[in-house]
């Protein structure tokens, strides 16, 4: 019994790195976080001042990501944000905000 918990539990264990990057919808639940200040997907308020994600090359919000979260490129919220999130996360948020229009 106690093999079969075990194996059980490592297959969960396993499994879980797997289903994560399968879902479909992670991309844009990372990048709904942007919302708050870059508008939803990414479609700033005219105006306000705040730079659009929507449509931006995913190589330039990649980098200026990066450069936040290594803390190159200064900033008063983005650099502490950027740090909040992996390598690979920051991908899958520029490549979804990329491919809104």
């Amino acid at each position: 019994m106690k093999r079969l918990s075990a194996l059980v539990t490592l297959l969960l264990l396993g499994g879980s790195p797997l289903a994560q990057t399968a879902d479909p919808e992670r991309a844009r639940n990372l990048a709904a976080t942007c919302a708050n200040c870059h508008g939803t997907n990414g479609h700033a308020v005219a105006a306000s001042g705040i730079d659009p994600l929507a449509g931006v090359d995913k190589r330039i919000s990649l980098q200026k990501l990066r450069d936040f979260k290594s803390g190159q490129r200064p900033g008063t919220i983005m650099p502490q944000i950027a740090k909040g999130y992996s390598d690979e996360q920051l991908e899958l948020i520029a490549t979804y905000l990329a491919a809104q229009k």
